[in-house]
């Protein structure tokens, strides 16, 4: 079984249900924010389906699709590219030219620039180095679905689309590639231009 909160210290801050896996949280995560987003008090500015505390920095040419929550002090860079659901924490960095689809990112979080962070959920003062990537599918394979390996287990997540689960204190180095299904324990350090693949 696998426990977020061994990862992520604060997850059921997000979610207190302790029995929801890292994909199913991420497969009905626009549910879970629109939860969310009925409880959001004045402190936030709403505009459809896009809530921005007020103490956040956007800057131009930024683009929303969908669902999305940015915290208080997050700050998403010029020409970032964002596809909801996606949920931003506290204190986070977005930088220029990134891109994040169907994503959570807690508190602390510095996805430095031209990152791709898809299908993921990524936990407090973690770093990614410029050019790194959270992969959430598998384009070159046949058989798509993902599958994760946990406690020597493989775990068929009966989805095609998840990318990683990122622990606390996490640090990506510049261009390394998370494949789909990653799981990094909290303090993990991926070196510049490494391929994590833990299910080949």
């Amino acid at each position: 079984m696998i426990n977020i909160t061994d990862f992520i210290d604060n997850f059921f801050d997000f979610n207190s249900n302790p029995d929801l896996l890292p994909w199913d949280i991420i497969n009905n995560l626009d549910d879970l924010l629109k939860e969310k987003f009925d409880r959001l008090g004045s402190e936030y500015e709403i505009s459809g389906d896009v809530a921005i505390h007020k103490t956040a920095t956007i800057e131009q040419h930024v683009i929303f699709k969908g669902r999305i929550i940015i915290g208080e002090n997050s700050f998403i860079g010029a020409n970032a590219y964002l596809r909801g659901p996606i949920f931003i924490g506290k204190d986070s960095k977005i930088g220029p030219g990134s891109e994040i689809k169907q994503s959570i990112i807690f508190n602390d979080t510095a996805v430095a620039h031209f990152n791709y962070i898809g299908n993921s959920i990524l936990g407090n003062r973690i770093n990614f180095e410029a050019g790194s990537i959270c992969a959430n599918h598998y384009n070159e394979r046949k058989d798509k679905e993902i599958s994760v390996l946990f406690n020597h287990e493989l775990i068929k997540t009966q989805t095609h689309k998840f990318g990683s689960l990122v622990g606390d204190d996490s640090r990506i180095g510049a261009n390394a590639v998370l494949s789909p299904g990653t799981l990094l324990p909290k303090e993990s350090i991926v070196k510049r231009l490494e391929l994590i693949e833990q299910v080949k």
